[in-house]
């Protein structure tokens, strides 16, 4: 039989039921672990499988959740098939919120698991059994949603030691019904890193500049109305950005509202169109920021050097700065 690679990988499965979330993340001194580690579906569960990863569990085990098996159940059926089970680790979640784990008698040391409530952490090659201790604390006391809570988690891992080879990929994969951008699937949150010296620091990064743009995360008692100061704040700031062209009336007017809907389609705030009179807040300091960049740039921006082109290329501009449209004559020798 030829020899497989083995990765060591600290990765969590959990699910939020009152929101109908379901996600895993991971890390790996692995290339890309997440198109291998991280599978969840919405209304079924999620699923995370590593060490000697059999990658068919992830789409037979989503199967057999979607049919209502419990977690349990589902991790019997999958690894009672498989002659090399005690190579593999394998985390789920099912829709009930149940968690189950399995640690194969073969996998490399440190290896095992931590089951909770509604979540399940577990990884192999590990510095210490404090890595999964520490994810399943941070799944237990982390506020917030649940890509915060397993961003948490990861981040506990690797404070206590994470893979013992080092860091390499991180994954973040969270679902829910119509989730993902235009609401035509449950991928709702689907970010990786598969190549970097800090991946979980990068993914944290990644996931900002995601959560951003793409969700709607934001309280919604925080919406900004746009009343007449602000709406003529975000003409300002729409004409710097050269989006709008008309008056700073604070008239949320056609022209206004078109220039709006191009900037948010340029910068990708398309999810975060909002048709009641209100703006988010994170879209407000977004357009802020840029205009005040881009004012800064236009004040720094040089001005035009008058006979550069009748120099010819590669040489300097020329000294005098004559009035456009003049030339001086050299006069004829006397």
């Amino acid at each position: 039989m030829p020899t497989r690679t083995r990765f060591g990988t600290f990765s969590v499965v959990a699910a939020d039921r009152e929101r109908q979330e379901f996600g895993v993340a991971v890390q790996s001194k692995f290339i890309s672990v997440g198109a291998v580690v991280p599978w969840a579906e919405a209304t079924s569960g999620a699923v995370a499988t590593q060490a000697l990863a059999n990658a068919s569990y992830g789409p037979r085990g989503l199967e057999m959740l979607r049919s209502g098996a419990p977690a349990q159940e589902v991790i019997r059926r999958l690894t009672g098939a498989d002659p090399e089970r005690e190579h593999r680790q394998l985390g789920v979640v099912d829709r009930e919120g149940r968690a189950a784990a399995f640690t194969g008698s073969k996998c490399m040391d440190w290896a095992g698991h931590v089951v909770g409530e509604g979540f399940a952490c577990q990884g192999n090659i590990l510095l210490s059994s404090e890595v999964v201790e520490a994810m399943a604390r941070a799944m237990e006391n982390t506020p917030g949603d649940l890509p915060e809570r397993l961003l948490a988690a990861l981040a506990a891992g690797q404070r206590m030691g994470g893979d013992r080879r080092g860091m390499q990929s991180a994954a973040l994969l969270v679902v829910r019904p119509g989730g993902s951008y235009g609401g035509t699937l449950d991928r709702w949150i689907d970010v990786r890193v598969d190549d970097h010296p800090s991946p979980i620091e990068e993914l944290k990064r990644v996931f900002g500049l995601y959560d951003l743009t793409l969700l709607t995360r934001e309280d919604p008692a925080t919406l900004l109305a746009l009343d007449r100061e602000r709406v003529a704040t975000v003409q300002g700031d729409l004409r710097s950005l050269g989006f709008y062209f008309g008056a700073g009336n604070g008239q949320w007017d056609a022209a206004t509202q078109e220039a709006f809907r191009k900037f948010l389609g340029v910068h990708n705030f398309e999810e975060k169109e909002r048709s009641d009179g209100k703006i988010w807040p994170s879209v407000m300091t977004y357009l802020d920021t840029a205009a005040r960049e881009a004012e800064r740039k236009a004040s720094q921006a040089r001005g035009p050097v008058y006979g550069a082109l009748e120099s010819g290329p590669g040489r300097s501009a020329p000294t005098d700065r004559t009035t456009p449209g003049t030339s001086r004559r050299k006069g004829r020798p006397r």
